[in-house]
């Protein structure tokens, strides 16, 4: 048992020992699936904190010939799997972290060699009666190993873009380090000695002008997630059980920590799980690993129609983008469309693959770009900041006509890109308009009355706030009169997302006049008796 060598299951049995885990063996049937095929070549990218050496480390436990680890696997969701001992403890297995490595050297351009030459002692120890030659290469040795042995090797990489995301300024050592990844996986005689390669990290793999620096990887991100989908993060039903487990009010921590879809799947940030479930209380524990420092150099580049599409996602629209330009690296960014899809790998957007579009996923995000703005000082996001709030004053007022003054000041100022055409374009203008109270509020939920698009827009107070700012059902119409904007809230009775809040309730009534280019507003207050 070495350390990169066959190393022993200590990681994995560390997360087994930890109070809240949850199973993800269920992987391993896919990985058993491809072994020594044309699939076994793995890429599978997540943000910070979602598990990735957790995976590496099991995956490792698992194959690695370093260890007895069936007392570990038995009862977990593998076990369940017919032959699922077939792969146990039987392969070579090398697996490092190259962020670890990185942080043992006073010097990063020794990476390569550092890896290499541990690695390869590593190899003679296990081997010293076939690996006396003197290759110079890991690629060489580990082509001596396979002609000799007859067998092949399990090479598994955690952090493996940690070269391209913290040292991007370094041509020299990015060179290196891609060339040593290729003279491992790439070409055909890779494929006589490797059973399996799994590469995890943050980034997919760089591309090299328009192809991948590894084309024979299958690649799994955050925005094709694939087959890898349920193993990325925790699921919907698994936080659901836990909230149970930990007595915690379930639709709270999914307003405050859900909001990736990856697949058909609602999928959480475990660090942000586990941090409400052990200190009881909401707020940003992502952050706690990596402040809002991390975004601000990219949401502050000088592209077209990047700021306003942050200012739009913080109040809760969505917004277009083409994720498939971007080389997966932290320099070459060539528009709005770059920086966003970034931002996805990185965890701090999410991405819907059926309509192509990003969005902020959820509170805590939420509250990381609020601060990361701060910082800014951008005079369009401080004068939008200063409407928004006489906007929420004037609506928790009842002041109908000053609403519908500022919601036409904002639409002209800061939204003129979005035409008027409809509702829902009204919808995004009011969104913007209302960014103040995401203080205050959580993010807008829409509801699908017609069948056609948004209508009701609506405000539901954090609960620390719920006794001073009442919830806010805003319908919206066009080309109608303004009272029958109240007088159909009223018939539905209650929108689905408030069925379930008792406290005191605003109705908001707007109407555009498409040929004046006016609005008007009634606003009304509530209790929910009178609904």
């Amino acid at each position: 048992m070495g350390r990169f060598v066959n190393p022993g299951n200590e990681g994995f049995r560390v997360a087994l020992n930890s109070e809240v885990y949850i199973d993800k063996t269920e992987l391993l049937s896919y990985t058993n699936r491809v072994l020594d095929t044309n699939q076994a070549f793995i890429c599978n990218s997540r943000p910070r904190r979602f598990g990735k050496s957790i995976t590496a480390n099991m995956l490792s436990a698992y194959y690695s010939r370093g260890c007895d680890s069936a007392e570990l696997f038995e009862g977990l969701k593998i076990a369940g799997v017919t032959g699922w001992e077939q792969y146990l403890n039987q392969f070579d297995v090398i697996h490092f972290d190259v962020q670890w490595c990185l942080t043992l050297l006073q010097d990063a351009s020794c990476l390569v060699s550092y890896m290499e030459e541990n690695i390869i002692a590593e190899l003679k120890q296990c081997y010293p009666e076939i690996l006396e030659r003197k290759e110079e290469s890991l690629a060489d040795i580990l082509s001596v190993y396979h002609e000799l042995t007859g067998k092949k090797i399990i090479i598994i990489i955690d952090e493996w873009d940690a070269v391209i995301r913290e040292y991007w300024q370094n041509e020299r050592l990015q060179e290196e380090y891609i060339n040593f990844l290729r003279s491992l996986f790439k070409g055909t005689e890779p494929t006589k000695f490797i059973k399996l390669a799994y590469l995890t990290g943050i980034l997919p793999i760089k591309k090299l002008k328009t192809q991948s620096a590894l084309n024979n990887f299958d690649e799994f991100t955050m925005i094709n997630p694939g087959v890898m989908a349920p193993y990325i993060g925790f699921l919907e039903e698994e936080v659901e059980q836990l909230c149970i487990k930990y007595e915690k009010n379930f639709e709270e921590v999914k307003k405050w920590y859900d909001g990736y879809l990856l697949a058909d799947f609602h999928v959480y940030n475990p660090k942000a799980v586990v941090g409400i479930l052990m200190q009881n209380e909401f707020q940003s524990y992502w952050s706690q690993t990596g402040t809002y420092d991390a975004i601000l150099p990219f949401i502050t580049m000088d592209f077209d129609g990047l700021k306003s599409a942050v200012i739009e996602m913080l109040s809760g629209n969505w917004v277009e983008i083409d994720p498939y330009s971007y080389q997966n690296d932290m320099v070459s960014f060539k528009d709005k469309d770059d920086v966003l899809t970034l931002l996805v790998h990185m965890g701090y957007l999410a991405y819907h693959k059926k309509y192509q579009k990003v969005y902020i996923p959820n509170e805590e995000i939420r509250n990381e770009f609020i601060y990361a703005l701060k910082r800014t000082k951008w005079n369009e996001y401080l004068e939008l900041q200063r409407l928004s709030a006489k906007l929420l004053d004037a609506t928790l007022e009842l002041r109908g006509k000053e609403v519908a003054e500022i919601i036409e000041e904002i639409h002209n100022e800061f939204a003129s890109n979005i035409s008027y055409h409809d509702e829902n374009s009204l919808s995004s203008v009011l969104s913007i308009g209302y960014l103040s109270a995401m203080q205050y509020y959580f993010k807008p939920v829409r509801e699908f009355p017609t069948g056609r698009g948004f209508a009701d827009f609506i405000l539901l107070p954090k609960a620390e706030y719920s006794s001073e700012y009442p919830a806010m059902v805003i319908e919206l119409k066009w080309n109608k009169n303004v009272s029958a904007a109240l007088n159909q809230i009223k018939e539905k009775k209650y929108p689905h997302s408030i069925e379930t809040y008792y406290g005191n309730i605003l109705l908001v009534g707007i109407n555009y006049d498409k040929k004046t280019k006016k609005h008007e507003c009634i606003i009304e207050e509530y209790s929910r008796k009178m609904i």
